[in-house]
């Protein structure tokens, strides 16, 4: 079963190098696999690289998809490092 979650960029600085790295690096915890889309472009959630070439600036939004035993809790963790701006929120 694959689950969806759409959450909103917050941060300012949108995804670049370090949001990036905070997603990769909490969804290599998990076995589901992780797929992000903005707008029609889709990309493998535990890749940097294709994450970054998402491009998503502040405001832009993105559907998390995950399918695996432990989906649901790699969405929730994804969606709130968005929701927490990455730690970046002033």
């Amino acid at each position: 079963m694959e689950l969806r979650r759409t959450v909103k960029v917050v941060n300012d600085q949108g995804l670049h190098a370090r949001p990036c790295h905070s997603i990769v690096s909490a969804a290599q915890e998990y076995a589901s696999d992780l797929r992000l889309r903005a707008g029609r472009r889709e990309v493998n959630g535990k890749s940097i690289l294709e994450l970054m070439t998402l491009g998503a600036a502040a405001g832009t939004e993105i559907e998390i998809l995950a399918k695996g035993r432990d989906a649901e809790r790699l969405i929730d963790v994804i969606a709130d490092l968005f929701a927490n701006g990455f730690g970046e929120l002033v």
